[in-house]
Order: C-alpha cells, then sequence, then structure tokens
C-alpha cells in the first residue's frame, strides 16, 4: 500500500461562511485505489500558493511512501529545509496530507481511526458552539450587542449545548497585543452579563479572544469577567508569548485556554512547562495532524490539563477532531459550527450525528464521513482573500468599530 496520488480542493464556503472563507481539502489515493480525505487549515497565503505547498509537501516526503509511516513522513516535512521547528505554513500542509493517511489506514482495515490507537474512552462528546448571529442578521450589529448574543445563547441552551463561546473585546488586529479600552472592557462585561442571565446554571461561558492584549491587559479583563465564572478564557495574548501566558494565567481568576495557533507538541510542551494554562486547543489541521495532535493529548495528561480541539474549518478538520476526542482520557469539550448542518453537512455524503448538543461516534471506517466530490467542486473558491483575516488598523482607545465576525 502506497501513497500515488493528490487532488486539492479549495471550496468556497457560501454565506454565512461560518467556517472561514473557504476550506482546503485534499484527497490522497493510494496505488491500490484507497481514498483518504484530509483538512488543511493552516492558510498563511493565497490558495493558489498553499496548493503548491501541499504538492511539494507531498511529492517531496510523501509520495510512493507507504501511509503507515506517518512518523517518518513528519520528521521529513518537519526537517526540510534543515529547519527542524514548527513551520506553520508547511505544518498545516503536511496536517491535511497526515489526517487523509489515517482516513486511508481506518478504510484499509474496516476500522474508525481511534479503533487504531487504543480505541474510546466515552460514547459520546459534549460539544460547544460559536454564538453566530441567525440568517439575515446582521453581523456587525449582533457582535456588538449583549442582548443578541443572550437571545441566541438561550437558543442554543435549548437546542442542547450546554456551553457558548463568544469574543466581544474588540477587534484582531496585527499590531499585536494592547490594552483594552475602558468600551471592550464594559462590552466584555456586558455580555457575561447578559447571556449568564440568560443561560443561568444550564450551560458554561466560553470567553474568546484572538491574542488580543498584554499581559497586563490580559489580567485586566480577566478580573472584570470573573463574576460570571467563565469556564476559560481563550488565548488572551499573541500566540508568540507563550511563556508570559503563564504570569497572565497566575494572575487570571478564569482558568486559561490556548492553543488554536500553535503547531506540533513541541510548541504546545512549552505552554505545559511554563505552567498555568489547563485547556489546550489544538487545531486538527494545523497541529502536525492526528498523530502530533494526540502527543499533545499525551502531555496534557501528564501536567493535569484538558483539551479542547479547535474547530474553524470544514467538515474533515471536524470529523478528525472527534477521532482524536473519542480515544482520550483528558477530553474536556468539542468545539463545532452550530450542530455542523448547512453547508458543513452538505460537502458529506455520511453525516456526523448530533444529538442534544453531543456528537455521537461515526461507526465507518477511517474518519467515518465521506466528502461529497459534487457539492464541493461545484463551490470553488474563486475570491483572493484567506481564509481569516486580521484587521490593519491599530486599537482605538475610544472603543471603535465592533467586530463584525471573521
Amino acid at each position: 500500500m502506497k501513497l500515488a496520488g493528490l487532488d486539492i480542493l479549495v471550496v468556497g464556503n457560501p454565506p454565512p461562511g461560518f467556517g472561514g472563507r473557504y476550506f482546503i481539502f485534499v484527497k490522497l489515493t493510494t496505488a491500490c485505489g484507497i481514498v483518504g480525505w484530509g483538512e488543511v487549515y493552516a492558510a498563511t497565503v493565497g490558495p493558489d500558493a498553499m496548493r503548491a505547498v501541499i504538492a511539494d509537501v507531498f511529492a517531496r516526503h510523501m509520495e510512493g511512501e507507504s501511509p503507515e509511516n506517518i512518523e517518518l513522513m513528519f520528521r521529513r516535512a518537519y526537517s526540510s529545509g534543515f529547519t527542524q521547528r514548527a513551520d506553520p505554513t508547511v505544518m498545516g500542509a503536511f496536517s491535511g496530507l497526515e489526517i487523509a493517511c489515517w482516513d486511508i489506514l481506518g478504510k484499509a482495515r474496516d476500522r474508525p481511526v481511534h479503533a487504531l490507537w487504543g480505541g474510546r474512552v466515552r460514547d459520546r462528546l459534549r460539544a460547544y458552539t460559536y454564538l453566530y448571529p441567525e440568517p439575515g442578521e446582521d453581523p456587525a450589529t449582533f457582535y456588538s450587542d449583549p442582548d443578541a448574543s443572550a437571545a441566541r445563547a438561550a437558543r442554543m441552551v435549548r437546542e442542547g449545548f450546554t456551553a457558548v463561546k463568544f469574543d466581544p473585546a474588540g477587534a484582531y488586529t496585527i499590531r499585536g497585543g494592547h490594552q483594552p479600552s475602558i468600551p471592550d472592557l464594559d462590552r466584555s462585561e456586558a455580555f457575561c452579563k447578559r447571556i449568564r442571565e440568560a443561560v443561568g446554571d444550564r450551560a458554561d461561558l466560553l470567553f474568546g479572544t484572538h491574542g488580543q492584549f498584554t499581559p497586563a491587559g490580559a489580567i485586566r479583563l480577566a478580573r472584570r469577567i470573573a463574576r460570571y465564572d467563565p469556564l476559560w478564557f481563550e488565548e488572551p495574548i499573541p500566540p508568540d508569548l507563550p511563556l508570559d501566558l503563564a504570569r497572565v494565567a497566575a494572575q487570571s481568576p478564569v482558568p486559561i485556554a490556548a492553543g488554536e495557533r500553535l503547531t506540533t507538541a513541541g510548541e504546545f510542551a512549552t505552554l505545559l512547562r511554563a505552567g498555568g494554562v489547563s485547556i489546550l486547543q489544538p487545531s486538527l489541521g494545523r497541529v502536525g495532524g492526528l498523530l502530533q495532535a494526540r502527543k499533545v493529548a499525551i502531555l496534557a495528561e501528564g501536567f493535569g490539563a484538558q483539551i479542547a480541539p479547535h474547530l474553524y474549518a470544514g467538515p474533515i478538520a471536524w470529523a478528525a477532531a472527534i477521532q482524536l476526542a473519542l480515544s482520550i482520557p483528558n477530553f474536556l469539550i468539542l468545539e463545532s459550527i452550530g450542530s455542523g448542518a448547512g453547508f458543513h453537512a452538505d460537502l458529506l455524503t455520511r453525516r456526523v450525528t448530533f444529538e442534544d448538543g453531543y456528537v455521537l461516534p461515526p461507526d465507518a471506517p477511517g474518519l467515518g464521513v465521506e466528502i461529497d466530490e459534487a457539492v464541493a467542486r461545484a463551490h470553488p473558491w474563486t475570491g483572493d482573500r484567506l481564509h481569516l483575516e486580521m484587521s490593519s488598523d491599530p486599537p482605538d482607545p475610544r472603543g471603535g468599530a465592533p467586530f463584525a465576525g471573521g
């Protein structure tokens, strides 16, 4: 069984676009005809350039190799160009290709991926969703309105969710961490207050940021929202300050979650050694694939930390996160895009079962899902923007324009 063929599909995500502007799927085929699907999340360059990176990683490090030799192929990609360090673009490409290898291995053995490395430790997975606007609702208005988010949170709880995520603390900027403005602090507290009033003790609040703040600014914000007892305060400072995150964690009354922008077990090991981060959030399409994510989970277990796989991507990355979560004892909660309906579901011929706020384990071989190629190929991405983008404007001490979604 040798890896022989690669196809790359860059699929445009039609409005409302939850999960990003496009999804990058990879289709690997073995010489004996077994097909595996993967998804690349780390798209730091445009789709055409990312296609070239994916093709190069495959041709250089994987083509003609057995899909079983995942560690060997990882070491080749990780060390390429004499680097031996975590390059997010290369590791993003490898992540998608590696996930596809596991899909192939499961299909070859007629077993789901989690059965290949210890089996499942739970029969269903607790899930959470970001609070998204309703169809036709203006995102700019929704994301700045605590009452709208509170109403949406109440609806999600009625649908069975036991946790909801929101990030009202202001726009994300390329200019690095900053101090939150007074309007940012007030708005953040108002969101926590309204949502807590709406859901009571029926759901956890997950307070999201995306590395917006300096360590001191993050501590200020944590103290403002602590009275509403969020389950976590997510990535409060830039990901290139891993040691400073321990200082934030030491002074934050709210548990710290981090890791969606990290790649490889080595970067997560730095967080764990520094101490304080109790919830790790690997993104399966960026971290280096399923085996690297499993290594992260094993490291975390030794430090008393839990795993909450991050998702802002398509259904293959979700399916990979499900396989990981089923097999680790220190799983906390799984991010989902709502209940996986809409375009995410349309892209699959075999779908994920969602029931009362929980994901039920797929029992089909490999990842347990299949891409509907007709749907995927009918929605090619034709734009020139990236999957996600940050603001170029400096932070506004008056609060600035509200964040209008990713």
